[in-house]
């Protein structure tokens, strides 16, 4: 039979080509990598990268946000050490789960059904998401609205208080760097002095809400902060008939094991006010927080691992590649956590082209939402250049104020830093108009001058803005 001619332009796509006498070969392993080889860093990002210290190593990928093209790259595949970035791991994924901008979080005050509609209640149990928002007295979403909601409702005396802890085992953090129990209830006055224990962040809400339902004018007889009831399935008893045949379950369920039933319940704001408060400054207790509302129960499995693992789940739907990719934690403390430029940029690139708009974005090309400073996720993280020494909602100040001052450049990225280690990533607007991302990750000695490396990612995203 005779053998089909094949296009010599095929062969080479093919990575094969042919020897006299009809043999075949592979071509030098050269000709594989230039099909394959990804743009060099450019020019000036070289020039740049020069003054870096040695036993510095540098991870770099930039991508154009229009055509997802791959504009520069270097190690783009190699595992780094994040620090912070890893914060926009944690901030897409509570976007994500909370289903955008205008997701919330809630809490509420729940009552044993057999007391439903009674001025008098044995206990009232607080349960809630796990959220750094709620706050004790401040604003609708708040112990003491849920307590002027009740008294609202007809609740004049309370036995006891009660806050359920299963959303959450605390226990599961107690490896981590940031040493602060994460629990099922949290309030944001406790940013500063966090309770040190589980049982304290118990007895602490439990008497804060104890406070504010005595001020809405109900009566509390006890002074002890219970544990709320965890709802269990309700298996009703076998029944027969008077010849000993099996009958079909009661359907009926006891009033005393039915579920607790609601009195009072708030939502909180947008969470787009506490990512920007946990992005712009780098807080990294806030961080750690809010990767707790992802263990949360139901939802979630109640552990750190748990959240971690939910964390990969979305970096892998999103079309990350995992390689070389660990999570530790929320906040970029732990020196364990290790992403690659490529996966860093991928999460990027989703998240500008899904960019749960805020008010006006809805129905706009991402260029646009992101052109109008709608884009969600873009304008949570601190913006280069302003000067502010503290960060606003506005979306001006944060760890980039004082950095690429007077370029003109509009850069927005989140920072991150530790020992040895300094890493820039976001977006910034090229000389061409084109929106890019790019990630740029330098791991060295830990006793290399973080300043310089600063300094030099500063260059470097100047030359990649020039250049692009």
């Amino acid at each position: 039979m005779r053998r089909a001619l094949i296009p010599a332009c095929l062969l080479l796509c093919l990575g094969v080509v042919t020897r006299s006498g009809g043999q075949t070969a592979r071509p030098a392993p050269a000709a594989d990598v230039i099909l394959t080889r990804e743009p060099a860093l450019s020019a000036g990002v070289r020039a740049a990268a020069r003054g870096l210290p040695g036993g510095v190593r540098l991870g770099v990928l930039v991508r154009d946000l229009g055509s997802g093209e791959v504009l520069e790259a270097s190690l783009a595949d190699d595992p780094f050490i994040p620090a912070s970035t890893i914060k926009l791991v944690t901030a897409a994924a509570v976007l994500a789960d909370r289903g955008g901008a205008d997701g919330w979080w809630s809490a509420e005050l729940t009552v044993p059904a057999a007391h439903a509609g009674a001025p008098s209640v044995k206990a009232v149990s607080l349960r809630g998401n796990a959220d750094p928002t709620l706050s004790a007295a401040g604003g609708p979403y708040s112990l003491r609205a849920l307590a002027k909601q009740a008294y609202a409702r007809g609740v004049r005396q309370v036995g006891e208080v009660r806050v359920d802890t299963a959303a959450l085992n605390a226990g599961s953090w107690s490896g981590a760097v940031i040493g602060v129990p994460m629990t099922a209830l949290r309030l944001a006055e406790w940013h500063d002095t966090p309770p040190g224990s589980a049982q304290a962040a118990r007895d602490r809400i439990g008497a804060a809400l104890i406070a504010e339902l005595r001020r809405a004018g109900v009566r509390v007889t006890s002074d002890t902060v219970g544990e709320a009831a965890r709802p269990a399935p309700y298996v009703p008893p076998a029944r027969t008939d008077d010849q000993g045949r099996p009958l079909p379950p009661d359907p009926a369920i006891p009033l005393q094991r039915r579920p607790e039933v609601g009195v009072a319940s708030v939502r909180s704001a947008s969470p787009l006010g506490v990512l920007a408060g946990t992005l712009r400054p780098s807080d990294n207790l806030r961080a750690e927080e809010l990767l707790a509302t992802l263990a949360a129960r139901p939802g979630g499995s109640g552990t750190l691992a748990g959240a971690l693992a939910r964390e990969r789940a979305l970096l892998r739907r999103l079309g990350a590649d995992l390689s070389g990719v660990t999570l530790a934690d929320g906040s970029g403390l732990s020196r364990e956590n290790r992403l690659t430029p490529r996966a860093l940029a991928q999460l990027l690139k989703v998240m500008y082209d899904l960019p749960y708009p805020g008010r006006g974005g809805s129905g706009k090309a991402p260029a646009q939402v992101y052109a109008g400073r709608l884009n969600a996720y873009a304008e949570a993280l601190p913006q280069a250049g302003t000067g502010e020494t503290t960060w606003r909602h506005d979306g001006r100040g944060g760890t980039l104020a004082q950095r690429l001052m007077g370029t003109g450049l509009e850069v927005r990225a989140k920072t991150g830093t530790l020992p040895g280690v300094s890493s820039l990533a976001g977006y910034v607007t090229g000389r061409s108009g084109h929106p890019l991302t790019f990630v740029i990750f330098m791991n060295g000695p830990e006793s290399t001058p973080i300043l310089t490396l600063r300094d030099v990612q500063d260059r470097m995203v100047q030359a990649i803005a020039e250049a692009h």
